[in-house]
């Protein structure tokens, strides 16, 4: 199992890197009116820069990162940045900035992943350069921390961002279909189903149950991710608006007492009770035994969004788990909770 807190090349020609404006951008004036944004469709033989925007990661993880976007017929790039190193952090703020802006102006740069999550990415949401990054879209792909930068940089630009995989967890067939269905491979309209549970152990754990919280359909754009993150972004320039969204939401390691104030958090703000659908995917780490003076995970969600009336499941392939699938933020998508399926109306890339 994969935990948040533990979750923590070849490179090209040193002049290919365009250097970046050494400044505080902020965010810009007009992010509510930006209209969507889709990055280039990838193919083989393209370049993925390869950051760390939170964490710190280990050379072992690095060195495997690459190996797997290899194995998927890519060409790899990483900075010196990458393994600097600062306290907790891959580097100081300033440093893993710079690299995330570097990425988006490199031209020989074709697509972003990020090498794991952890936590960092809030500290540097007022340093992007979003002008930059609307001018030049390109596919960022991550999730658990990344979540921040996912969501703010389409509410700030418009552009459409990827929550899949991490480096240190792209290392199944399942997780590596979803994502390149989606960003190689892309249809008009492509239906995102669940991995076939062959673990006993799995289908017998209650984190992995997938069952209907809200009978029904629903069609909104996709947002969401970690639910610790989709907090932790509450009360700044980049909260996310739920309105007639599909949300996904997913954690780790996190006690069902926290998972109630989270989502009572959410449901008394402004915009979460006006969702169009919920989607939550497995909560690893995050169930207890139900005893008399507790709740289980499933009690607490249960208790938590079904008044809400908002059609809603919960055991979907995504989060801090092997299998892990690939949603676009941003895109339109249809909810199904009978089949327990999310179709993309339309494609993430261009």
């Amino acid at each position: 199992m994969i935990k948040r807190r533990k979750f923590i090349s070849t490179t090209l020609s040193a002049s290919a890197a365009l250097t970046i404006p050494q400044k505080t951008f902020g965010t810009t004036k007009t992010s509510e009116h930006n209209k969507l944004l889709l990055p280039k469709q990838l193919k083989k033989g393209d370049t993925i820069g390869i950051i760390a925007p939170g964490y710190a990661i280990t050379s072992e993880i690095l060195k495997n990162t690459i190996h797997t976007l290899k194995r998927m017929g890519f060409k790899t790039y990483n900075t010196n940045r990458i393994l600097g190193n600062s306290g907790y952090f891959s580097n100081t703020d300033k440093e893993r900035v710079d690299d995330l802006n570097e990425m988006f102006n490199n031209p020989n740069i074709d697509g972003i992943l990020c090498a794991r999550g952890g936590y960092g990415c809030t500290r540097i949401m007022h340093l992007i350069n979003y002008n930059l990054i609307k001018t030049n879209p390109k596919v960022l792909v991550g999730f658990s921390d990344i979540t921040s930068l996912l969501n703010g940089i389409h509410k700030e630009t418009g552009l459409v961002c990827f929550h899949g995989p991490v480096g240190s967890t792209l290392d199944d067939s399942y997780s590596i279909e979803k994502l390149e269905n989606i960003i190689i491979n892309p249809k008009e309209s492509f239906t995102i189903k669940n991995v076939i549970l062959s673990n006993n152990k799995l289908k017998n754990n209650s984190e992995y149950e997938r069952y209907t919280i809200t009978e029904g359909a629903a069609v909104g754009r996709l947002s969401g991710g970690s639910l610790t993150l989709i907090n932790a972004l509450i009360g700044t320039p980049h909260e996310i608006d739920f309105t007639n969204a599909i949300v996904c939401i997913e954690d780790v390691e996190e006690a069902p007492y926290r998972i109630d104030r989270m989502l009572t958090q959410l449901i008394q703000g402004e915009t979460f009770k006006n969702a169009a659908g919920i989607v939550f995917g497995v909560f690893a780490g995050c169930d207890k035994p139900k005893t008399s003076k507790s709740f289980t995970l499933k009690e607490v969600i249960m208790d938590r969004i079904k008044p809400l009336g908002i059609p809603a499941v919960y055991g979907m392939s995504f989060g801090h788990i092997k299998n892990n699938f690939t949603f676009p933020i941003g895109i339109k998508a249809k909810l199904n909770t009978s089949t327990m399926s999310i179709q993309l109306l339309e494609k993430a890339v261009k």
